[in-house]
């Protein structure tokens, strides 16, 4: 399972303008964060632009990556934010589709 391989999906936190998080799975994340900051993606960060990738993880298929998307949108912001700190130190920096 690789981000290459063409059943894996992964699922992605965004932190918006406005400081909120939204969770979502795509099988390319910085391509769908582009989408995102084109005001073409989700009702919900239209309006909070612009949205920067803050946490991604790889699922070996879409059932999967729904699942664990449920899982982390049940999560606290407190819980959702040790998540991406635990990530961040482990990992790159967030990737903003620019830098």
């Amino acid at each position: 399972m690789t981000p290459t391989d063409p059943t894996s999906y992964e699922v992605y936190l965004l932190e918006c303008a406005d400081g909120t998080l939204y969770t979502g799975i795509a099988r390319d994340p910085e391509a769908r964060l582009a989408v995102h900051n084109s005001g073409r993606g989700a009702k919900y960060t239209r309006s909070r632009l612009p949205v920067i990738l803050r946490y991604r993880e790889t699922q070996p298929d879409k059932g999967a990556a729904l699942r664990r998307e449920l899982e982390i949108k049940k999560l606290t912001r407190t819980e959702k934010l040790r998540l991406i700190e635990t990530h961040e130190k482990k990992g790159p920096r967030p990737y903003n589709g620019v830098n």
